[in-house]
Parts: structure tokens; C-alpha cells; sequence
């Protein structure tokens, strides 16, 4: 075995132990974050960059072309599906309000859906209204102006 080929393994096993560690920070941060945003961004970001490094240093140590290829093209499919997929469930669950929105630094959404001044997105038919006493004082008003005949 050549110095080159010691190199490549070495750095081979750096890259597996690598990635290996940063998926299972990933898992950790599945088990103990609160709320869904935060978990979303622990099941992404050190998961993506884990498979990667796992990717990587499965091509080096596997010489063959077709393998490396097979490698490069899950790496590839990895790095279109999970952001993607993560966003979509992050949307829908802050439209559900199982979201922390204590912990949120900026509201965005919450500016950008001004819809309906009880319920502003597709949540379910029994979560509660963020301000309670608010939303009813807002339903009689517009219970009060639809009954005036002003459509």
C-alpha cells in the first residue's frame, strides 16, 4: 500500500466519522428541541452536510467510477429534497400553529397573512385563536356589520 493510498484512507475515515457525528447531532437535536422550526433546522442542516461527508468519503475510499457516480447522485437527490421538504413542513406548521412563536425573533409570515382577522391560514378546525378575547370582540364587529345589511 502506497503513502497516497494511507493518505486517502485517512481522510476517507476523517470525512465517515465526520459525517457520521453530524447525523447523529441531527437525531440529538430531533429528541431535544422545543418546537418544530427548530427542529426542522436540526433534521437539515447537519443532516445534509452529514450524508454529504459521508458521500464524500465513501467516494474516496471506493475507487470505481460507477460507484462514485451512485454516490454523486444521492448527495445530489440529498441536497434537493431535504430543504425543500423541510421548508413545506415548516409552512404548514406555522399555518397550524404549532409553532413557538415566542421564540421567534422576526414574524414575517405573520405581517404577509392579514386574510381573515380570526383565522389566517388552512390550521384546524379547533385550534384556538392566538388572542382569544381578541378574536371574539373582532367576530361580533364583523357579526354586528354583516347584520346591518352592509355586504
Amino acid at each position: 500500500m502506497s503513502v497516497l493510498g494511507a493518505v486517502a484512507d485517512v481522510v476517507a475515515l476523517g470525512c465517515l466519522l465526520a459525517g457520521a457525528f453530524l447525523c447523529l447531532t441531527a437525531g440529538l437535536g430531533l429528541v431535544r428541541f422545543p418546537d418544530v422550526l427548530s427542529r426542522m433546522h436540526a433534521g437539515t442542516k447537519p443532516q445534509v452536510l452529514g450524508v454529504l461527508l459521508v458521500m464524500v468519503g465513501g467516494a474516496i475510499r471506493l475507487q470505481p467510477l460507477p460507484a462514485t457516480w451512485m454516490l454523486l447522485l444521492v448527495a445530489a437527490f440529498q441536497l434537493l429534497t431535504a430543504p425543500v421538504s423541510a421548508h413545506m413542513i415548516s409552512r404548514v406548521a406555522y399555518r397550524r400553529r404549532h409553532v413557538r412563536r415566542d421564540l421567534l425573533l422576526v414574524d414575517e409570515l405573520r405581517e404577509a397573512e392579514g386574510r381573515d382577522s380570526v383565522y389566517r391560514g388552512d390550521e384546524p378546525a379547533d385550534a384556538p385563536p392566538e388572542d382569544p378575547a381578541g378574536a371574539l370582540v373582532e367576530s361580533r364587529r364583523e357579526d354586528r356589520w354583516k347584520g346591518n345589511g352592509q355586504n
